[in-house]
C-alpha cells in the first residue's frame, strides 16, 4: 500500500445534502486523508476549476472530481464536456457518481472522456463499499499528478 504524504483533494460536485453528508461521512472513516469541497450546480463547480471570480481565485486543483449528472443551473453532462474542453482542467479525472442507470447517460458520458461511471447505490452499506472501491483504485492503485498549485 502506497503511503500517503499529502491529503488527496477531491471536488464533490453534488446537489443533494444528503448525498453529501454521506459521502463525507465515509470518507472521514477511510484510509487517507482528504480534502474535500463540495459544490452544489454546475456553474459553480466551472467557476472553481477555472478559478472565476474572487470566490474561488486561490482554489486548488482537485486531484479526482465526483460529479453527479442531474444538477441544477448546469447539469454534469455540459460541465462534464466543457471540463474536457479546457487544457488547464481536462487532465483531472473525474468519476461520474450519480442515479442514473439510463444507457444514453452512461454512453454519452464516456463519450464526453469521463473516466469511470458509478451508479450510486441507494443502500447505504453498498454506499460505503462503493466509495471504498472508489478511493482504493483512485488512491490506492492509481498513480495521479502533483500539482504545485
Amino acid at each position: 500500500m502506497r503511503k500517503n504524504i499529502r491529503a488527496f483533494k477531491i471536488l464533490l460536485v453534488e446537489d443533494n445534502p444528503g448525498d453529501v453528508r454521506l459521502t463525507e461521512e465515509v470518507l472521514k472513516d477511510g484510509k487517507y486523508q482528504y480534502e474535500l469541497d463540495v459544490v452544489a450546480d454546475g456553474e459553480e463547480a466551472l467557476a472553481y476549476l477555472l478559478r472565476r471570480g474572487e470566490k474561488y481565485a486561490d482554489a486548488s486543483t482537485p486531484d479526482i472530481i465526483f460529479l453527479d449528472l442531474n444538477l441544477p443551473r448546469k447539469d454534469g453532462r455540459e460541465v462534464l464536456a466543457e471540463i474536457k474542453s479546457h487544457d488547464k482542467v481536462k487532465h483531472i479525472p473525474i468519476v461520474v457518481l450519480t442515479t442514473s442507470e439510463a444507457g444514453p447517460d452512461i454512453m454519452h458520458s464516456y463519450q464526453l472522456h469521463a473516466n469511470c461511471y458509478i451508479t450510486k447505490p441507494v443502500d447505504i452499506n453498498r454506499f460505503n463499499e462503493v466509495i471504498r472501491g472508489i478511493e482504493n483504485f483512485w488512491f490506492n492503485i492509481v498513480t495521479l499528478p502533483s500539482y504545485n498549485q
